[in-house]
């Protein structure tokens, strides 16, 4: 059984993903496109492709399709019936549905470890932060610089080692994290 809890920080961590609400519902969005929403009786809504609603449907019986005038939009789910591995994926591919092409495809190359033309993050950072820095577009330690340590924490993957080496490396640059 998953919470909103949890459904809110999938859904945060993934790039400019912001929450809200539509209709009296947590709802989750990508640039102003909804990805994703809680229902006031619990269900997770996801916005999602045919082929990733159909092969939700086959995964959990207890979903519904969701459609709107007449067009399938994506899978509904009580968020009791689901387990948080799961909804995890279906919050990403929701994501991926809605956000713009750009923003989905520096993601996607951000995880698969392309490396960004210019970027000088240091390897010591790890990968988990390496690709959270990526994802949100940060491939430099001047950008770095423009963020504060509270902001690079809140990335999923940015821990205060990361911070650490990161904020060691700008002091060699002769710069600093905002507000630092």
């Amino acid at each position: 059984m998953t919470t909103v809890t949890q459904l809110r920080k999938a859904a945060l961590a993934l790039p400019e993903a912001e929450e809200g609400t539509h209709f009296g519902m947590v709802a989750f969005t990508v640039r102003g496109r909804g990805f994703a929403s809680v229902t006031k009786d619990g269900s997770v809504r996801l916005h999602l492709p045919q082929e990733e609603t159909d092969a939700a449907l086959a995964a959990h019986p207890a979903g519904d399709r969701l459609v709107r005038r007449g067009t399938p939009i994506g899978f509904a789910v009580p968020l009791a019936d689901i387990d948080g591995k799961d909804l995890n994926a279906l919050v990403r591919a929701a994501w991926f549905s809605r956000a713009p092409k750009r923003l989905a495809a520096a993601l996607a190359a951000a995880e698969a470890g392309t490396d960004s033309p210019g970027g000088d993050l240091p390897t010591g950072i790890g990968r988990p932060a390496t690709q959270a820095l990526r994802g949100a577009g940060v491939t430099t330690l001047e950008q770095v610089a423009q963020h504060s340590r509270a902001e690079l924490l809140a990335l999923h993957g940015v821990g205060p080692k990361a911070v650490r080496v990161l904020s060691e490396a700008l002091e060699q640059r002769g710069l600093a994290l905002r507000g630092e």
